[in-house]
């Protein structure tokens, strides 16, 4: 809850709109602004109601280290998919300390940008990740809904310091990269008690990972809880204590999985325990792939330089198919 003499600025109060229609980027932006400006903690209040929002960053550094999101109602992105398709991310925030999220929804309606993915005409664009925190620390998303996202629904990238708790995350299982929630190049992030339904990885785990820990996370239709892809460069970090407990994975391609490339590199992936897994019709409920080449095109062909370090896994039963 925020601080009881939190400064609260509703967004309606800087012209936003709860009627899914009318564009309120810039209510938002103005709220941001006010709130990063307060010398003491700061709530944003998003009441109930549909308010459309286009592609928004919200930037530190920021008076205080307090600013919480309250959010009663629901974040819609444009449903032009071109609007935001070629703009990486849809909610960036960047450079921020001591911001939550709680509750909500944000709907990246990306059914029909996944429709002309799946049909092949090669002219859609990437699409955006629904909302991203960068190079942040002290961050908490509670309780938080992201569904339809056009690529990833969230991205934690070099940060400190994360827990994100009771998020519900759903996209058809047909949904091209849609990853529920990725990591990379970040340390000390918590995921629990998390319901993910996705058309890629549940949970995606990327290089400069250290200290993650997942645990009471119900994962399906996707392609499970996957560490890589790794070792593509041959400077890159790896990933190093991580561990995935208690989860349920139900009918997805794939359970848990570590995927790295065949060639060359310095990454790693070291000291990893899964424990208490219940894989439910999953195709391949464990994967370790040192030839990872997606669609096999332009594979180096070479041996995985990450074979002994991929020896610290731990598989801890009860572990159930």
């Amino acid at each position: 809850m925020p601080n009881a003499a939190a400064a609260t600025f509703n967004v309606l109060d800087f012209g936003a709109k709860a009627d899914g229609r009318t564009d309120s980027s810039k209510s938002f932006a103005s709220a941001w602004a006010q709130a990063c400006a307060s010398a003491q903690p700061a709530s944003i209040l998003v009441p109930k109601g549909r308010f459309l929002v286009g592609s928004t960053t919200f930037s530190g550094q920021c008076a205080n280290k307090a600013i919480s999101f309250e959010i009663q109602g629901t974040l819609v992105a444009p449903s032009n998919y071109n609007i935001l398709g070629n703009k990486g991310t849809w909610l960036l925030f960047e450079h921020v300390d001591g911001v939550s999220i709680r509750s909500g929804v944000l709907d990246g309606q990306g059914t029909i940008l996944w429709d002309c993915k799946n049909s092949n005409e090669g002219s859609c664009p990437p699409g955006a990740t629904t909302l991203e925190f960068t190079n942040s620390k002290n961050i908490v998303i509670s309780g938080l809904t992201s569904m339809n996202s056009q690529m990833f629904h969230i991205v934690i990238n070099a940060c400190q310091n994360v827990k994100a708790q009771g998020i519900t995350i759903t996209a058809d299982g047909n949904s091209p990269n849609t990853d529920g929630i990725h990591v990379q190049g970040s340390s000390d992030v918590t995921i629990l008690t998390s319901k993910i339904r996705t058309g890629d990885d549940c949970i995606s785990i990327g290089p400069g990972t250290t200290n993650l820990w997942i645990e009471n996370i119900a994962c399906g239709p996707g392609h499970g809880i996957s560490i890589g892809s790794l070792g593509k460069d041959e400077n890159e970090a790896g990933v190093q204590n991580v561990t995935v407990k208690t989860v349920t994975l139900s009918g997805t391609q794939n359970g848990v999985r570590i995927k790295t490339w065949g060639r060359p590199s310095n990454s790693f992936v070291r000291d990893v325990v899964f424990q208490d897994a219940t894989i439910v019709n999953a195709q391949n409920p464990i994967v370790i792939d040192q030839n990872y080449c997606p669609n096999n095109e332009g594979c180096p062909g070479q041996v995985s330089a990450l074979i002994p370090p991929i020896a610290t896994l731990s598989f801890l039963y009860p572990f159930t198919k």
